[in-house]
């Protein structure tokens, strides 16, 4: 038999038993319930508008490569407004360029308004984003860069606050928005289906179609389709850059000796990629002026098929000098790089050259390299001479020759 306290004990347990499951019940619901899987973070920026077919255009006040403001309201006597958002840098928008002029041309006097807008910050561009352009994004550049290419169009900067990007919902450049006359949003996407710069490579020219059909007061036939090019470079990538920068500051140098035999097999340059020979040294004052604009040309061209090979007439016993003096400049070889290297069997591309005689390295180089230095020699693949100058070089004017070669656009094929 249970003894009196037994009893008294056990009846106070059991009143307490509902309090302590009242307590325990949430984290024993929680403990059975599943976590609800978290909402993706979204790849825009706060602010991004998506736009539907059928939304009105949003307005906008911008200026233009004119020096004038620009409105909405500036081309309401337009039965057809097409917004195509472009950008400098970007080898897809350079293609469509050309298009874009043609469709201008083409229906002047028909209804059609065409407006050009940029809405990159430049300073989220990385600098290897630069590869296919003579400039950078800047509201500058683009007068620059639009009388260069004679646009016909109004062209438009966007990119200090980006608020006309956001509330078109800019994806890339190129990204196109045809409104009509009530400024309605019929179609929207890409200019067309080719991201070459012939016309011959187009099979869809979407946006010409909605145009066509819009003047003719039918259907659009495909009102959406998706923008191809490069993404819009929005303000909050700055971070990003940041930390690219950080990275080549970083960078360690791999040097190597090299003898005239390894300089001529290089100059061949039975490969794929244009070559930026510079020769140099520590205590070429000129060499070391022009430095940080060779490293800035291998940033520039860091994702295409181009290198930087350094070649140092410093004594091979100062190696540790020459390798201390490229990563202050930070002279490392881009990512894009590495596997090629390895593919040849090279560990880098700095050298110190190792034989007596300068006369040799003249001749497996460049004859007709009149000897002082700093020298520079561009050559495209099977060694054909681009550019080549002897002295110090002007940076802008290096890079414009290589571009020159290597093209804006993309190459079908290529």
């Amino acid at each position: 038999m249970l003894a009196f306290s037994d009893v008294h004990d056990l009846i106070s347990a059991m009143k307490t038993l509902p309090i302590l499951l009242t307590a325990l019940l949430p984290a024993l619901l929680l403990a059975e319930t599943p976590a609800k899987p978290k909402k993706p973070a979204s790849s825009q920026p706060e602010g991004f508008h998506e736009m539907k077919i059928g939304d009105p255009a949003p307005d906008f006040d911008l200026t233009g490569i004119d020096e004038e403001k620009h409105t909405l309201k500036d081309y309401a006597d337009a039965d057809l407004l097409m917004i195509a958002f472009l950008s400098n840098h970007c080898p897809t928008s350079q293609a469509v360029e050309g298009r874009i002029k043609k469709l201008v041309k083409g229906f002047k006097g028909k209804g059609l308004k065409v407006v050009a807008i940029n809405p990159n910050d430049p300073a989220a561009l990385r600098p290897d984003e630069l590869g296919y352009s003579k400039y950078n994004d800047s509201f500058p550049e683009m007068k620059s860069h639009a009388k260069e290419q004679d646009f016909n169009f109004p062209y438009l900067y966007d990119g200090d606050t980006q608020k006309t990007a956001l509330a078109y919902g800019c994806l890339a450049t190129p990204h196109v928005f045809i409104f009509d006359k009530e400024r309605k949003l019929r179609y929207q996407g890409r200019l067309d289906d080719s991201r070459y710069a012939d016309e011959a490579t187009v099979t869809a020219p979407d946006a010409r179609n909605a145009i066509l059909a819009l003047l003719e007061g039918k259907p659009v036939p495909v009102a959406e389709t998706k923008p191809h090019g490069c993404s819009t470079k929005w303000i909050d990538k700055r971070g990003a850059i940041a930390a690219d920068n950080e990275k080549w500051e970083k960078g360690e140098v791999e040097v190597e000796v090299i003898d005239a035999k390894g300089i001529a097999a290089l100059r061949k340059n039975n490969t794929k990629k244009v070559r930026l020979f510079n020769v140099w040294a520590t205590w070429c004052g000129p060499c070391v002026k022009e430095f940080p604009e060779l490293v800035a040309t291998q940033r520039k061209f860091g994702l295409r098929d181009f290198e930087l090979i350094t070649i140092s007439m410093d004594d091979p016993k100062e190696m540790a000098a020459v390798r201390a003096f490229l990563e202050k400049h930070n002279a490392i070889v881009p990512d894009k790089l590495k596997p090629s290297l390895k593919a040849e069997g090279r560990k880098g591309n700095a050298y110190i050259f190792n034989e007596a005689s300068s006369e040799a390295l003249m001749q497996a180089l460049d004859s007709e390299w009149p000897g002082p230095i700093p020298h520079t020699l561009v050559v495209a693949p099977d060694g054909e001479v681009i550019f080549r100058h002897n002295g110090e070089i002007d940076g802008d004017e290096l890079r414009a020759k290589i571009l020159e070669h290597m093209g804006r656009f993309y190459v079908p094929g290529q």
